[in-house]
């Protein structure tokens, strides 16, 4: 299996990460250098590089938390500056607060504030030629699109939609116009057609993209471009790479029963598990006071129980109780079963609170230490849901073969809903999700989820 760098973050994008930190890094020991001079800079060597990687490390996670590390919108240079110097605002807070624990992680007024102004500087400079690279689209791989319907343009829409696109379409194989080619790749009935490209090796790979490929697919054009080294994908594979979801409506079973992945060995169950008992212990622990605190709030609003416990369906099509905070009126759902919506007026003013700040859903915690439910997997949905969607959405009864989750892939991908249209969407992230499923991918998800609870995105 590939490591989780190579899986879901491009190795440019490792290295701008990685590069940002050196500098960071190597700012401060510079400075350190310059102040101290080489001989007590030598003799402090390895206790200032502990220092100064505590400041890279808290820096580039309030840049993440910033949003400094999504670049796949353009955004201006006024944009970059303002949010990087709250970033490292914020950071400059944390690391008080962290001297203030431990005194002897203290860096000089001198030094620091230096090596602060030296960092701004190379991080600025650093980002600059980055944006450069992005804007010049230096270092990406040239690909062909067999096929000009409604896939090959969603891939292309996926490849030139973003600015850190490590792709560029050099063309397309088709009769028609493709429905979208921002930058007018040329357009041509054969892949015999591009001669002139597949001969000068800037091709690195071919994806077909067909919408009816039965009979359409070019056998032998393909098959010569893979002998002159050229890597061959489907599409679907593809788009699964670049998107980290897979396009439900547009695979066959055989797909699925020929793929790798889908499966959980019995290693990873149980390290899965011990990592679900122990985070949801601690973080029961630490927030005690928290949900003492909503316990009573909900309890002084609105007569009621304060836990709204409801049936869902599990891991095998097993139903169990969810535990949640109450965020509704008592007879919220006297009409019968309806999907949350946006600015639901079921809900209380203390139900408002916790529903933002993702308090409703800590009881679930419970669920997890009784075995019900995992940290991260596919959130569970309810029967009468469930029945519905598994009617009208393929391949959505495979939710259920792994036990849900607290957090999941889909809900760190996708803004929050409650459609048809929604469940679908988020399907796509789900049977990633289960396709791909491991240690490392459920730690990158709570790593996410503590950013979207902490910006509020996708709360309803």
């Amino acid at each position: 299996m590939p490591t989780l760098v190579n899986k879901y973050y491009p190795l440019r994008t490792i290295v701008f990460f990685l590069g940002e930190g050196a500098l960071i890094f190597s700012s401060l020991l510079i400075v350190d250098w310059v102040m101290l001079g080489p001989g007590l800079f030598f003799l402090d060597l390895l206790p200032n590089s502990f220092r100064a990687i505590l400041v890279t490390i808290i820096f580039q996670l309030c840049l993440y938390f910033f949003d400094q590390y999504d670049l796949r919108n353009e955004v201006s240079l006024i944009n970059t500056f303002t949010r990087m110097t709250l970033a490292f605002g914020v950071g400059c807070i944390l690391l008080g607060g962290v001297y203030y624990s431990i005194p002897f992680m203290i860096i000089s007024t001198r030094i620091f504030w230096l090596g602060y102004l030296v960092i701004c500087l190379s991080v600025a400079l650093w980002r600059g030629a980055y944006n450069h690279i992005l804007r010049k689209r230096l270092f990406v791989q040239n690909i062909l699109l067999v096929g000009t319907g409604a896939l090959a343009s969603d891939i292309a829409r996926e490849i030139e939609g973003v600015q850190d696109s490590v792709y560029r379409v050099r063309g397309f194989v088709g009769d028609t116009k493709p429905a979208y080619n921002p930058h007018n790749a040329p357009v041509r009935a054969s892949l015999d057609d591009f001669e002139e490209l597949l001969s000068t090796q800037d091709l690195e790979r071919i994806i077909v993209a067909l919408d009816n490929p039965r009979g359409a697919t070019p056998i032998t054009a393909l098959l010569n471009a893979k002998l002159r080294g050229i890597t061959i994908e489907q599409s679907t594979t593809f788009y699964e790479r670049i998107t980290g979801k897979i396009l439900v409506e547009r695979i066959a079973p055989s797909w699925i029963i020929f793929s790798d992945g889908f499966s959980l060995s019995r290693w990873k169950y149980h390290v899965k598990r011990f990592i679900d008992l122990l985070f949801s212990a601690v973080l029961l622990v630490i927030t005690l006071p928290v949900l003492l605190i909503t316990a009573i709030l909900i309890k002084m609003e609105s007569p009621g129980p304060i836990f709204y416990l409801q049936e869902r369906v599990g891991q095998g099509n097993r139903i169990f109780k969810i535990i949640k905070f109450r965020s509704m009126r008592q007879d919220a759902e006297k009409n019968g079963a309806v999907w949350a919506k946006v600015n639901d007026d079921r809900v209380t003013r203390v139900g408002e609170i916790i529903r933002r700040l993702r308090i409703d859903e800590l009881p679930q915690l419970w669920n997890v230490m009784k075995g019900e439910m995992s940290l991260v997997g596919p959130r569970p949905e309810r029967k009468i849901f469930v029945d519905e969607l598994e009617k009208k959405i393929p391949y959505y009864s495979i939710r259920h073969t792994l036990k849900p989750g607290v957090t999941g892939w889909a809900q760190v991908c996708y803004p929050y809903g409650a459609s048809e249209l929604d469940a679908l969407k988020k399907l796509e992230y789900d049977l990633y999700y289960l396709k791909n499923v491991s240690i490392a991918l459920d730690l990158l998800v709570i790593f996410k989820t503590v950013k979207t609870v902490l910006f509020k995105k996708g709360s309803r």
